[in-house]
């Protein structure tokens, strides 16, 4: 004789749940982890911020090993949701992409990492813009992501924008 009973239906079905959720939970938390690099990017060098203001005009990347990177980003002053130019032109090193990745300062206001399309000679350009605040002018980060052969290097420049 056996002393195990079969679970009522209601107690089998609760089980099946609860071991569902706990699944989805690993699974949540896994993607999670795969992709958490896409929020936050590789990079070998974080350089300190640069005291160059980008609303005033071009700032200068001084690569790691040599080379600079001119960056840029037109109409200025900056605004917010207006198309904006984003332009790097490399020098004395080869530069395989450049990215920027916009984030408010005080406010997060999701991800914004616009790649610039590669014109040939070490020029980069491309597109983007900020969303709206209602606060009026807003302070920002843009992070120059730049990858040459050797090294992905992040120069991180804060400006404002707004009205």
């Amino acid at each position: 004789m056996s002393d195990r009973t079969p679970l009522p239906s209601s107690a089998r079905r609760k089980l099946l749940l609860d071991a569902g959720i706990v699944a989805a939970l690993v699974a949540l938390g896994a993607a999670g982890y795969l992709l958490a690099p896409l929020l936050t990017p590789r990079t070998d060098v974080v350089l300190p911020q640069s005291a160059c203001d980008l609303g005033a005009g071009p700032c200068t990347i001084e690569l790691p090993g040599g080379g600079r990177v001119e960056v840029a980003i037109e109409p200025r002053p900056i605004p917010a949701l207006k198309p904006l130019k984003l332009t790097a032109v490399a020098s004395g090193a080869e530069v395989a992409r450049v990215e920027v990745d916009f984030a408010g300062v005080d406010m997060n206001m999701g991800y914004n990492r616009p790649r610039l399309e590669s014109l040939g000679n070490g020029r980069f350009a491309g597109q983007g813009s900020l969303p709206v605040c209602i606060t009026g002018r807003m302070p920002w980060a843009a992070t120059f992501i730049v990858e040459s052969r050797r090294t992905v290097v992040a120069a991180p420049f804060r400006f404002d924008a707004g009205d």
